[in-house]
């Protein structure tokens, strides 16, 4: 190893051993140094973005993708552009590490005051902020950087949230020992105890059941419990549907799957093949309001067993240190042993296709997606009418959704759609977002087109802040936005484009050019025409629940 391996060497080292081959961020006079060891890297790649809150979305989709991903941003004004996207994050367990380069720790230590600050002295403050945003922290030094990078990143890997590092500029100068050994991050292990307990209670509950179900969301994939999911469903007869985070968990073609639960709003033979059962498995959970039309998911607790990342309940009793895994095997195998009693799910009624043609709606728009879409792609729909649209669609074999309900910061998924592409080049994206949304991030663009990109985006122009309109305020000026002319975007965005834009009002013509588009030869933007009021019917019942709830005293 080189004798002048420095902390920065010693950070990227392990990033990369992480799995984490890419970078998103923007530079600054405080990161400069840093980023040299990370362009010299050979296996970490630097990826540049229009700011840092494009960054932090882009990192946020990547790691969606990939597994992990990393941000760097500059002190002070650099990372909190990113914060908000990093909140997203850690709502949604998506693990990022912000890495935030900082003044010298002599300048620090003599309260000098620079740019960038509050002009206060005071280099802790930024800090604090990031406190909730993180499961770990640390501030480096050169005496402690080595072993805080390691810890951070395997409390970032562990809980699957946000992590955060302070790297003044001459600490990532210091010398460092190149690690010996891969980073390695143990699986937490569940009390014995516990474990025993809680199966013996599961038992109690399932032994009478003639009918199971089981309701899973985003928790068991961020948990790594995809695999285990498919092949549960697959060898037992359980009705199983998904809420909307969690949607692509399951092979939503495999018989006893039975579409996308969200409490009233479920289609009806969604809601009944959940509701009505006798026992209800609940893997990875998290009923929030948008995604269950204002908390009506009908779940009574004596009929459910929960299970969360470290902890499971059956009934109403909770059982503490036990690993989503290590419970998910344990009642995997119970329901083994008991599955010959139970009632296999009715086989569920599949919408007929259909040729529609005429001016575009929701309806034909959907329709359209759906028929268009292929196995293998990376959908992203944009919180409103894109992702509410998108919870009716029945994914094909190995394609994902990605969706923030939870947070729901508008604009999201343009830059996260960067970021995804980044982690799978062979893989098809395609982002549907309202041109409400895409006004926030729409520069990403332009790096999509930089760095060779072919995505799909599918921009939803019915002029204005439509989910907004269906809250409240349907003729306020306060929802509309200012009216692009989107086809010139991409154009607008990259001196040597090689995007191809087209503009839509009728049915025919989107069908044509998704037909177009799925030969994947050149970044393909579509402006699609809408009516300026209609939502997707899953979003009236959200949208009327969010009313009710914002006018209650």
């Amino acid at each position: 190893m080189q004798s002048n391996y420095t902390i920065a060497d010693y950070l990227v080292d392990r990033l990369a051993g992480c799995g984490i081959d890419h970078m998103f961020g923007v530079p600054g006079d405080y990161n400069l140094q840093f980023l040299d060891h990370v362009i010299d890297h050979s296996k970490l790649c630097w990826v540049g973005c229009a700011n840092e809150l494009n960054a932090a979305y882009a990192a946020d989709g990547y790691a969606r993708v990939h597994g992990a991903g990393v941000l760097l941003t500059t002190y002070g004004v650099g990372e909190l552009s990113a914060l908000n996207g990093i909140a997203g994050s850690f709502a949604e367990y998506v693990p990022v590490l912000h890495i935030v380069g900082a003044p010298g720790t002599g300048s620090q230590q003599k309260g000098e005051l620079l740019h960038h600050t509050l002009g206060d002295g005071h280099f802790g403050h930024f800090f604090e902020m990031s406190i909730p945003l993180s499961v770990a922290r640390a501030k480096l030094t050169a005496s402690n950087a080595c072993q805080e990078i390691d810890r951070v990143l395997r409390e970032m890997l562990t809980e699957r949230r946000p992590a955060y590092l302070m790297l003044p500029a001459d600490v990532a100068k210091a010398p460092a020992t190149a690690p010996v050994n891969a980073l390695t991050v143990e699986p937490a292990k569940a009390d014995n105890n516990a474990l025993e307990a809680f199966t013996a209670a599961a038992r109690q509950m399932l032994t009478p059941a003639k009918r199971v179900a089981m309701l899973a969301d985003f928790l068991a994939q961020r948990y790594g419990l995809q695999a285990t999911l498919r092949n549960w469903v697959a060898s037992q007869p359980l009705a199983h549907a998904t809420l909307l985070m969690g949607k692509g968990l399951f092979d939503e073609h495999q018989a006893g799957y039975v579409g996308t639960y969200s409490g009233a709003a479920s289609a009806d033979d969604t809601r009944a093949a959940i509701e009505d059962a006798d026992a209800i498995l609940c893997i990875g959970t998290r009923f929030t309001d948008t995604i269950t039309a204002g908390f009506t998911q009908h779940l009574p607790v004596e009929k459910t067993i929960e299970l969360q990342p470290f902890s499971a309940r059956v009934g109403k009793r909770w059982f503490s240190s036990l690993p989503m895994e290590q419970a998910a095997q344990a009642l995997q195998l119970l329901c083994e042993e008991l599955a010959s009693g139970w009632t296999a799910p009715a086989s569920q009624k599949k919408p007929a296709a259909g040729k529609f043609s005429g001016t575009l709606s929701q309806n034909y728009f959907w329709q359209a997606l759906q028929d268009a879409l292929q196995p293998g792609d990376i959908i992203l729909a944009d919180q409103g009418t894109a992702a509410f649209g998108a919870a009716a669609l029945t994914l094909p074999a190995d394609a994902s959704l990605i969706v923030q309900p939870l947070w729901g910061s508008i604009g999201f998924t343009l830059p996260a759609a960067f970021g995804a592409q980044t982690a799978a080049p062979e893989r098809r994206v395609i982002l549907v977002v309202g041109d409400g949304a895409a006004q926030l991030t729409v520069q990403e663009i332009g790096s999509m087109l930089r760095d060779g990109q072919k995505p799909l985006i599918l921009l939803l122009n019915n002029e204005g802040y439509t989910v907004e309109r269906a809250i409240h305020g349907p003729e306020q000026r306060y929802n509309d936005i200012a009216l692009w002319n989107w086809t010139q975007i991409p154009q607008a965005l990259s001196l040597n484009c090689q995007a191809q834009s087209w503009r839509v009002t009728e049915t025919v013509q989107l069908r044509e050019v998704l037909e177009l588009a799925s030969r994947r030869q050149r970044l393909t933007f579509v402006e699609v025409v809408l009516p300026k009021l209609e939502i997707p019917e899953l979003l009236r019942a959200v949208t009327q629940a969010l009313e009710a709830r914002n006018n209650m005293h």
